[in-house]
C-alpha cells in the first residue's frame, strides 16, 4: 500500500524538535512530494547556524520515515536562507504595527473568511488561550479551515502554545503573510515584537493594531477565524465588536464564584454591544489525581452550567484541569493535536460548534 502526503505530514508532526514544537508546527517543511513511495522534502532552518545544529535531526527524520509502511526511499535536504555572494541580506519591507485606527465604512470581515468567533473571559487565568488554541486544532482535525488570531495584545501566548516563533513575511510592507501550525492559520502580535519586550500602548494603538491584524493579514479561505481575546471588557473587545463582522462569542470560565462574577460581566458587555453569546464553557472543572485516580474539584463544579441555565444560554461543555494539557501547551503542541480523554473533550466541543452551525 502506497503512503500518502498527509500520512508523511502526520508522521513529521509527531517528531519533536529539541527546542520545542515540530518541523510541521514551526513551518520548516518545504517542497514535500510523495510519489510511488519516494518521499522528498526540504527542511528550511531559520539560519545557517541553526541548520548546522540540525544535521543530526535530518538524519533521524530520514530514519524514522523509512520505517513507515509504504516508504521506499527518503531524501531530506537541510537548508537555510542565505545572502547573495558579497551582499548583505535584503531586509523585508518595514511593517509598523500599532498607531491610531483608520476610518472604516462598516464592520470589517477579511475576504474568504466565513465566520469570526471570539473566545472571551471576564478575568485572566481561566484558560481562555488554552481553550482557543485547542479548539482551533480540534476544529482543524474535523476538516474545518481554521484561523487563530491572538488578540491578547499585552500578553500574547499563542506563539508559545502553538510552537511557532518566526516573524511573518510582508512582501510589500502592507500585507502580512500568516504562519501555520497544526493545520491552523495563525497570527499574533507576539510574532511582530521582540521577545520579552513589554507593549506599552494606550487604547488607540491597541485598536489600530487589532484593525491591522484582521484586515492586513492574508487569511485566505477560512470556515472560521477564532479570536483569542484578552481578559476583561476593554478597548480590544470594544473594537472587535464594533468594527468587525463578529459572528458570536464563547465565554470561558472556571466554576469558581469569583470567575463567574467576571464572566457575567463579559456576557453583559456582549449583550450591550449586540454580539451573540453562542455559549459558555466550564474550564478546570474536574481534576483526576495521577497517583490515586481520585476525582476532585479545586475550583468547584457545575457553576458555569448552572449560570448558563439561569441566563438561558447554551452550555457547551466541561473541560478538565489536567497536567498534560499544561505540558502540551508549554511544548508548542496543543493536547487536542493528539489522542486521549482531554483531546476527546475538545473534539466534542468542536463537534458541538460544527453541528450547531457556529464553526
Amino acid at each position: 500500500m502506497s503512503i500518502t502526503r498527509d500520512e508523511i505530514v502526520n508522521a513529521l508532526g509527531r517528531l519533536p524538535l529539541p527546542d520545542g514544537g515540530t518541523l510541521v508546527s514551526r513551518d520548516m517543511v518545504r517542497a514535500l512530494t510523495v510519489e510511488a513511495g519516494v518521499v522528498r522534502f526540504v527542511i528550511e532552518a531559520p539560519s545557517a547556524e541553526a541548520a548546522r545544529a540540525m544535521a543530526p535531526l535530518r538524519e533521524a527524520v530520514e530514519v524514522a520515515l523509512k520505517r513507515l509502511e509504504g516508504v521506499k526511499e527518503v531524501s531530506v535536504v537541510l537548508t537555510a536562507p542565505t545572502a547573495e555572494a558579497g551582499q548583505a541580506s535584503k531586509p523585508a519591507p518595514s511593517l509598523k504595527i500599532g498607531g491610531h485606527p483608520k476610518p472604516q465604512s462598516g464592520p470589517m470581515k477579511p475576504s474568504g473568511v466565513d465566520r469570526i468567533l471570539a473566545v472571551a473571559s471576564g478575568k485572566g487565568g481561566v484558560g481562555k488561550s488554552t481553550v482557543s488554541s485547542n479548539l482551533a486544532v480540534a476544529l482543524a482535525k474535523q476538516g474545518r479551515k481554521v484561523g487563530l488570531l491572538d488578540a491578547d495584545i499585552y500578553g500574547p501566548s499563542q506563539p508559545k502554545m502553538m510552537g511557532v516563533n518566526r516573524r511573518p513575511a510582508s512582501p510589500d510592507g502592507k500585507t502580512i503573510e500568516p504562519l501555520h501550525a497544526h493545520g491552523v492559520t495563525l497570527m499574533s502580535i507576539g510574532f511582530m515584537m521582540e521577545e520579552n519586550k513589554a507593549i506599552v500602548w494606550r487604547g488607540p494603538m491597541l485598536m489600530g493594531a487589532l484593525q491591522q491584524l484582521i484586515s492586513q493579514v492574508a487569511w485566505g479561505d477560512l470556515d472560521v477565524l477564532i479570536v483569542d481575546l484578552p481578559p476583561g471588557t476593554g478597548d480590544v473587545q470594544l473594537t472587535l465588536c464594533q468594527r468587525t463582522a463578529l459572528s458570536g462569542a464563547l465565554v470561558v470560565s472556571t466554576p469558581q464564584d469569583v470567575a463567574l462574577l467576571d464572566a457575567i460581566k463579559a456576557i453583559d458587555m456582549f449583550n450591550t454591544l449586540k454580539t451573540p453569546v453562542l455559549g459558555l464553557v466550564e474550564n478546570m472543572s474536574t481534576f483526576i489525581c495521577p497517583h490515586c485516580g481520585g476525582e476532585s474539584h479545586p475550583f468547584g463544579h457545575g457553576g458555569v452550567a448552572a449560570e448558563a441555565q439561569k441566563m438561558g444560554l447554551p452550555f457547551l461543555g466541561s473541560l478538565p484541569l489536567d497536567l498534560d494539557t499544561r505540558l502540551a501547551g508549554d511544548s508548542g503542541t496543543p493536547i487536542a493535536a493528539g489522542d486521549g480523554p482531554v483531546a476527546e473533550a475538545f473534539a466534542t466541543l468542536a463537534k458541538r460548534l460544527v453541528d450547531g452551525g457556529m464553526a
